[in-house]
């Protein structure tokens, strides 16, 4: 059974991939593999992009309400049943869905594993053989630096520090901004764990990265900055001025 899964994944998700890849890196003048791993990078972003809007509008809808959500659980910190019962009412008068964000995450993950496979590992004859299409020019020789610098074969430190600092600023977008109050009262349980998860992920992909080739870094670096410009239009766009009534 996982056979079959994976023989479909291959052939639906990762090899078509794969192919785009080597298409760009042989028809991108100099033969740059970095720039076709930013151009792949893109494209998949670009395809995502309805799902990841979603997504974003979801978490922020689920942000500006958590205020409310709090109050309601200070308020009724002594009788749970009321305090869920209050909770979901809060959701449904806001028309939000606490879990609409997961599925968004769902259906792009097989497209997040397949990058993460093609550009985690080199890309060798073999690997060119058994997965390139017909149609396909086969390079004579895949040269894996990026603008004649980096080599994306290899780990790269630099990546993998710039990847989790632009992590850290994609996951403190979405974050609430605190009262002073309750910076001065310290916060509760839930604001110390996200607060620790806002620190924890970052340094997990800087701990992960810098052991992958930097390929994976350059992928994970520029798909966080193409997040981050869509939170930015998505956070920061005004709401539709409200239509005038006629006389």
């Amino acid at each position: 059974m996982l056979e079959w899964i994976a023989a479909i994944f291959h052939t639906t998700v990762y090899q078509p991939l794969f192919n785009i890849l080597i298409l760009l890196y042989v028809y991108i003048p100099g033969h740059d593999f970095g720039l076709a791993v930013i151009l792949l990078t893109i494209g998949a972003r670009l395809a995502l992009y309805p799902i990841t809007r979603a997504a974003i509008a979801s978490q922020k809808a689920l942000s500006d309400l958590q205020p409310k959500i709090k109050e309601v659980q200070d308020r009724w910190k002594n009788d749970k049943e009321r305090q869920v019962k209050e909770t979901l009412a809060l959701y449904q008068t806001a028309k939000v869905n606490p879990f609409a964000a997961i599925f968004p995450v769902l259906v792009q993950l097989p497209l997040l594993i397949a990058l993460f496979r093609l550009f985690g590992q080199k890309i060798d004859g073999t690997q060119l053989t058994s997965s390139l299409y017909g149609f396909v020019p086969f390079p004579a020789d895949i040269n894996f630096f990026f603008l004649g610098l980096i080599n994306l074969a290899q780990p790269n430190i630099i990546f993998a520090f710039m990847s989790g600092i632009l992590q850290f600023w994609q996951v403190k977008m979405l974050q609430p901004q605190e009262k002073k109050a309750a910076k001065q009262q310290g916060g509760d349980m839930g604001q110390m764990m996200q607060k620790q998860m806002t620190y924890f992920f970052p340094a997990l992909t800087v701990l992960i990265l810098f052991r992958l080739p930097s390929a994976m870094g350059l992928y994970w670096a520029c798909t966080t900055v193409f997040s981050i410009g869509q939170q930015y239009l998505i956070l920061n766009k005004k709401p539709a001025p409200a239509k005038q009534p006629t006389c």
